[in-house]
């Protein structure tokens, strides 16, 4: 009774505001800025950047909002761009999130609008594209901007735009991301009320929503281990001491975490190495090598025990064979956790602007989210939508961070109609 009250109050309060149905409205001026949008995700889509380096995208954000009739703040965070809509109007505050950084992959799609961009990565000049979708996030986030601006005088509340730089994880040595924005006051003045976010998913169907309340992604602990020996010719192993045998003990061991030492049917976890580095010949075993590493956790506990037992698998394996053994921690995301107060108030308003049979509840994911650091602050809902069209075989689909990946310009208007709408609902009902 209490939801179908305050339902009826919201869609009272649109019809009084707007003088004609707000979802139409809505769904007018998505139209009317869908060309635009969709060039502006092929500009950046082509123009990828690597994280903390994203400065001609950062320009970019910020020269299209200044059109718009913002007054950016630039070099948030190093790259970052915020605007406020309604700067000083009382009332509640959203913020709303986009990733703008790109990745250290070489693009295989076929699409005029690929991506040709270098940058440097671990030292080497790598090729960059956009294998996540930020790309789409970014002129999603924009666009919404854009439509909230043309109805600012009506809506009694102030929005906070925030493009965040990093999300893929700041350069070894460098801070970045969402932890830095919030260190740099990103979620202050105005103090943010609730927050909200999304990703496209090129293994769902476009025009489809797919969120849950609670843990939505995992926690990630990204590592480093560097393993020491001593270096001799590979005809007499036993004048040295072996660290690609330590390696391969350790890899072998470390997958005995999960299968091993967690309740897995309370919730999944994922050990990985990603990474060896070490030698240079068939007959020279080297002296030292090192693996690159991530953890995935749904549960914190489950997360203390896969840390312990890394560090003592780690640990004992090298010195029982004599090598010296070091693990440095990398990037570290919390759980991304849906507020399930604030996801019960916002479903009704997804399910409304997208069709019910659209929205589906989803179960919990590996992948990881920087956005997870957002939520830790204030309330916040992450939520994805399908980047794929209707006709394709999804079991054909790339996945993310691959050469191949590709979502569809048919998901835009998705992720614009819902963030507008949320933002809106939210501000009215608080």
């Amino acid at each position: 009774m209490k939801k179908n009250y305050f339902s009826f109050i919201l869609i009272f309060n649109l019809f009084f505001l707007f003088g004609q149905s707000f979802d139409k409205k809505i769904e007018q001026l998505i139209n009317e800025n869908l060309d635009e949008t969709i060039d502006l995700r092929h500009w950046f889509h082509e123009n990828a950047e690597l994280s903390n380096r994203e400065f001609k995208t950062a320009a970019r954000i910020a020269q299209v909002l200044k059109e718009i009739g913002y007054e950016p703040v630039t070099g948030v965070a190093k790259t970052g761009v915020v605007a406020t809509l309604n700067p000083g109007k009382p009332g509640p505050v959203v913020g709303l999130r986009a990733d703008i950084d790109g990745l250290p992959v070489k693009e295989r799609a076929n699409i005029p609008w690929a991506s040709k961009m270098k940058g440097i990565y671990n030292g080497e000049e790598v090729p960059v594209m956009h294998a996540c979708g930020h790309d789409m996030h970014t002129a999603i986030l924009l666009t919404t901007a854009k439509i909230l601006y043309e109805i600012k005088d009506k809506i009694p509340g102030q929005v906070k735009f925030i493009f965040q730089p990093a999300e893929e994880g700041a350069p070894p040595g460098e801070e970045g991301g969402a932890e830095l924005m919030i260190k740099e006051g990103v979620l202050k003045n105005p103090d943010v009320d609730a927050i909200f976010g999304l990703h496209v998913w090129s293994g769902l169907y476009a025009g489809q929503v797919y969120l849950r309340p609670e843990g939505i992604m995992a926690a990630v602990n990204e590592f480093r281990i560097d393993l020491k020996g001593v270096q001799t010719h590979g005809s007499t192993p036993w004048t040295g001491r072996d660290p690609i045998v330590t390696a391969a003990q350790i890899v072998n061991s470390l997958q005995t975490i999960v299968s091993r030492s967690l309740p897995l049917t309370e919730a999944g976890a994922v050990v990985t190495i990603g990474s060896i580095h070490g030698g240079v010949r068939s007959n020279i075993i080297p002296e030292d090598l090192y693996m690159l590493g991530t953890i995935r956790t749904l549960d914190n506990n489950m997360k203390a025990t896969v840390l312990e037992r890394l560090e003592q698998i780690v640990y004992n394996v090298a010195e029982s064979n004599n090598i010296e053994a070091k693990i440095t921690y990398l990037v570290s995301y919390p759980i991304t956790y849906n507020d399930p107060y604030l996801y019960e108030e916002i479903l009704p308003t997804l399910e409304r602007v997208n069709g019910e049979k659209n929205v589906h509840l989803m179960k919990a994911i590996t992948g990881a989210e920087d956005f997870s650091y957002f939520q830790e602050k204030v309330p916040g809902t992450y939520f994805f939508i399908g980047g794929s069209k209707p006709d394709v075989d999804l079991s054909t689909v790339a996945p993310h961070h691959t050469p191949d990946f590709y979502v569809d310009d048919s998901a835009i208007s998705t992720g614009i109609r819902s963030m507008v709408s949320l933002t809106i609902d939210y501000i009215l009902e608080n």
